[in-house]
């Protein structure tokens, strides 16, 4: 039996996808409900061969916890269920150590068929994740405009962005003008929004 850890803080989706795992006869929903922040000490105690996170916003979060499962459970892997993915978030995940990724909106075969891949130690990425993340835009923005933004994202006042990375407010200014200009954005938010739903940022 694949023993599977679930993360999922709402009572809901993770029954639904209990329901979906243990009809499956050779697949086992280990006790819980395991929540985000007690995912490792609940992985250490239940021993799974996977763990299985509900990302649902918690992107980086979940790679950290990947990433500190793999330190403190290394035959233990991870599986991520997201709404999408940009090329850049499956290159992160990939290299923190995530063994597999499907899509929430995926067929419901897939999340079954992802645990076993990983569990057999191979890694597993959902077909169409993978064909909306090669077919995204390549990344317009400069590695300047992106620093700039991320401050800016973080609620960092231009003057102080400007202090930061030793540039003149103006040229902030003139960066995060381009940013909205390149992502086509109406204003900073919604270049923060579509920067961060590409990968970009």
């Amino acid at each position: 039996m694949i023993r599977v850890l679930l993360v999922e803080d709402a009572d809901l989706v993770r029954g639904a996808l209990a329901a979906l795992l243990t009809r499956e006869k050779d697949i086992e929903v280990v006790p819980g409900p395991a929540e985000h922040g007690h995912t490792v000490s609940q992985a250490l105690t239940y021993r799974p061969d996977v763990v299985v996170i509900d990302v649902d916003g918690g992107e980086e979060v979940a790679l950290g916890t990947s990433v500190e499962l793999a330190s403190r459970l290394p035959e233990c892997r991870t599986l991520l269920v997201i709404g999408s993915a940009s090329p850049d978030y499956l290159r992160r995940a990939l290299e923190r150590r995530v063994a597999g990724v499907v899509g929430r909106n995926s067929p419901s075969d897939i999340l079954p068929q992802g645990v076993r891949k990983v569990a057999a130690g191979e890694r597993f990425i959902d077909p169409r994740l993978a064909l909306l993340a090669l077919s995204a835009a390549e990344n317009p923005l400069t590695e300047r405009e992106r620093e700039v933004l991320r401050l800016a994202a973080e609620g960092t006042p231009t003057r102080e962005i400007a202090d930061r990375l030793s540039l003149c407010v103006g040229t902030v200014r003139n960066h995060l003008n381009a940013v909205s200009r390149k992502t086509g954005a109406r204003n900073r938010i919604d270049a923060i929004r579509i920067a961060r739903e590409s990968g970009w940022m």
